[in-house]
């Protein structure tokens, strides 16, 4: 039997007869100009990669340092760019192929999570706060990542005066998986996205210099809970696929608004099965609490935060939460809006023991890296109050909460890598005593970021706060914000506590001293305070920036 034989039969046995016209295979059309921020970060981040191939060992340091803060100094200014073009407001749309979605909350997103990672950055490249050894400054990573504890590879490493340049390239694909996850349109672009910045953090979590055990510890717990997550995330993927025939949030929201008329026949038995959709919903929504760090999804939240290098733990308290939350906004706003009903009391639920959760477990914590990883779980309820309402003023707010909440929470880290003793980082709460005495410069920006995370007016914390319990009042949550006003008492209790440790206590004999810093650090924590004192003491311009940032495409 000839070639042309087989090929007709087989052509005809798959239901195409050869007189069928063939249709032509479209070339995809992707809008470069639009995705220049997320091509910027990832391609400088692959140069990365080259550099610790081909660069010598000793230019290494500064190579990575200065191509990271180009990049995310880039990638805004194309923010900025976009931005002023009216592609967050009037010429807002889908791109690339309906993947990514290019309005003013992405764009609004991306802006404040590359210049967050960019104050971050500078805690990386932090090497004057530990003693040099044999010579050579160190930083916050180990030498050799790769060396057993304790080893002798690892101390010849030291000896050496090797040091991990890799955290920066880690760094900016990281980033490039959160700019791309808040603006994702479609469930896939979604979890790869997910994937992208989620993986770069495990490794960057194990790499401490000091406490490495603890620091591999960490990186294990946030591997395992963190597959569990993306695991829950791919399986709601599946149950959406199979209720709505499509992995697209507007072809999701049609089916769910039943405005759909044309029906897949493969698909035929399960488009529009409310269970598929009510059992994939809940489970991607449990991927992304998970990422937030709601109660109950939040178990890896303080040993993760404790274990981990400082100033990677900064960048990931700030960074994580902003492209969360915008996945989570942009999920509800825009894919499920019409099972609001369905939604919104779970969500309440979670909101007030995610509040009340972590603001009186953190009253019983006595490390302060701990403390502040509890305080940053009663801050997600809060951003869910904002969440819940369900309004455009909800969505503005829960923006502005993110960009005034993330500078402070890389400021406060900042600062936690300041106060060391002989064994490193001195983070347990009874070292802080008497810190006021001994160096007040330091103490009073500390207490600045406390005041602020307790909402303590003219400061960042308390415009945003008020921000989304209006929003949420006004949605008609008002019984959350009850629970808030309530929780965030509780939370100034423990924050002042902090400060009147510091400010009223005797400082030990034996306590630990405060370093002095680079230029680096100082301009994270200077940024920090600035950020948290601008939007506390004139917010209106910020406020006015994120309402008109807070339209989703559909």
């Amino acid at each position: 039997m000839s070639a042309t034989a087989v090929h007709s039969l087989w052509t005809t046995a798959g239901g195409v007869t050869s007189a069928a016209p063939v249709e032509k295979f479209k070339a995809p059309v992707i809008e470069y100009t639009q995705l220049t921020p997320v091509l910027i970060v990832i391609g400088v981040a692959v140069v990365g990669v080259l550099v610790e191939a081909f660069v010598p060992r000793r230019a290494r340091y500064y190579t990575q340092v200065f191509l990271a803060v180009v990049a995310l100094a880039a990638a805004f200014a194309a923010v900025v760019g976009l931005a002023a073009g009216g592609y967050g407001t009037t010429k807002a749309h889908i791109a690339a192929m309906g993947a990514i979605a290019i309005d003013g909350p992405t764009l609004f997103l991306q802006g404040t999570i590359l210049l967050t990672s960019l104050v971050a950055v500078f805690t990386f490249a932090e090497r004057r706060l530990d003693p040099a050894a044999h010579g050579n400054h160190v930083d916050s990573f180990a030498a050799q990542a790769a060396s057993v504890p304790g080893s002798d590879s690892e101390k010849a490493a030291v000896k050496a005066g090797f040091t991990t340049t890799e955290v920066f390239p880690l760094v900016l694909f990281s980033v490039a998986g959160m700019l791309v996850f808040p603006a994702a349109n479609d469930l896939l672009t979604l979890f790869v996205a997910l994937e992208v910045f989620s993986l770069p953090l495990y490794l960057l979590c194990a790499v401490a210099r000091r406490k490495r055990l603890m620091s591999q510890e960490a990186a294990v717990k946030y591997f395992l809970l963190g597959a569990f997550s993306s695991a829950f995330l791919l399986f709601g993927i599946a149950l959406l696929y199979g209720y709505a025939g499509s992995v697209s949030y507007a072809a999701i929201a049609d089916v769910v608004d039943g405005a759909v008329t044309k029906i897949d026949p493969a698909l035929a038995d399960t488009m529009g099965n409310d269970a598929l959709l009510l059992i994939g919903g809940a489970m991607i929504l449990t991927g992304l609490l998970f990422k937030v760090g709601a109660v109950p999804f939040h178990m890896w939240t303080p040993d993760v935060y404790q274990g981990a290098p400082t100033p990677v733990t900064g960048f990931m308290a700030a960074a994580t939460k902003v492209a969360a939350f915008g996945a989570l906004l942009r999920l509800l706003y825009v894919v499920l809006p019409g099972l609001a009903w369905d939604w919104r009391p779970v969500m309440w639920a979670v909101a007030i023991v995610t509040m009340l959760g972590g603001a009186i477990v953190a009253i019983t914590q006595t490390d302060i890296k701990r403390l502040l990883a509890y305080s940053s779980i009663a801050h997600a309820g809060f951003i869910l109050a904002g969440v819940i309402a369900t309004t455009p003023d909800g969505i503005s707010s829960v923006l502005f909460y993110l960009g005034a909440y993330s500078f402070v929470t890389v400021g406060a880290f900042a600062v936690v890598t300041l106060v060391r003793d002989a064994g490193g980082e001195a983070t347990h709460l009874s070292k802080w005593a008497g810190l006021g005495r001994r160096s007040p410069l330091v103490a009073a920006v500390f207490a600045v970021f406390l005041l602020a995370f307790a909402g303590i007016p003219l400061t960042s914390g308390f415009s945003g706060k008020f921000a989304v319990f209006k929003a949420a009042a006004d949605g008609g949550a008002g019984g959350l914000v009850v629970v808030g006003v309530i929780s965030s008492a509780i939370a100034a209790f423990f924050y002042i506590r902090v400060i009147v440790l510091m400010f009223f206590s005797e400082p030990k004999a034996d306590g630990p001293t405060v370093a002095v810093p680079s230029p680096l650090t100082m301009t994270t924590i200077a940024v920090g305070v600035a950020v948290t004192l601008v939007l506390g003491l004139a917010p209106q311009y910020f406020l006015d920036l994120a309402s008109q940032a807070g339209v989703f495409v559909r």
